[in-house]
């Protein structure tokens, strides 16, 4: 499964990945993180158009700062645009304490109980984790 890391997230990112690959994770289901640039994204895309584009190539949105400041905040979108079969977003409660080994752990297994069941996961929208 593929994560879209947010531009926020993106030197955050190895502290999460690395509990993932330590407990064998990544291994066992295929996780990939995957940033703009990889994709050629622009950072400054509004949040419909990022949240389109995870959808669409079947990713899991992994963010920090995303909220309802207007139309196109991921929000609004999900709330406009969510289906039963969407993808959920995945924000991290507090940025921060990823710099905490126990908050950092408790964020990689539950981004990896997610994926593992990503059908009881469609179409909720929004999760924050851990």
């Amino acid at each position: 499964m593929q994560v879209l890391i947010d531009y926020n997230l993106e030197g955050d990112a190895d502290l999460l990945f690395a509990p993932l690959l330590k407990d064998g994770w990544v291994e066992l289901l295929k996780i990939e993180f995957v940033y703009f640039v990889d994709r050629s994204l622009d950072p400054k895309s509004d949040d419909t158009t990022i949240w389109r584009f995870a959808q669409a190539q079947g990713m899991i949105l992994l963010t920090y700062n995303r909220n309802k400041k207007e139309d196109t905040s991921l929000t609004a979108t999900i709330e406009r645009e969510n289906t039963p079969s969407s993808l959920p977003v995945l924000t991290i409660a507090n940025q921060s304490r990823l710099k905490e080994f126990n908050y950092r752990q408790e964020t990689a297994t539950k981004l990896a109980e997610v994926i593992m069941y990503i059908e009881n996961y469609l179409g909720t929208g929004r999760l924050y984790i851990p």
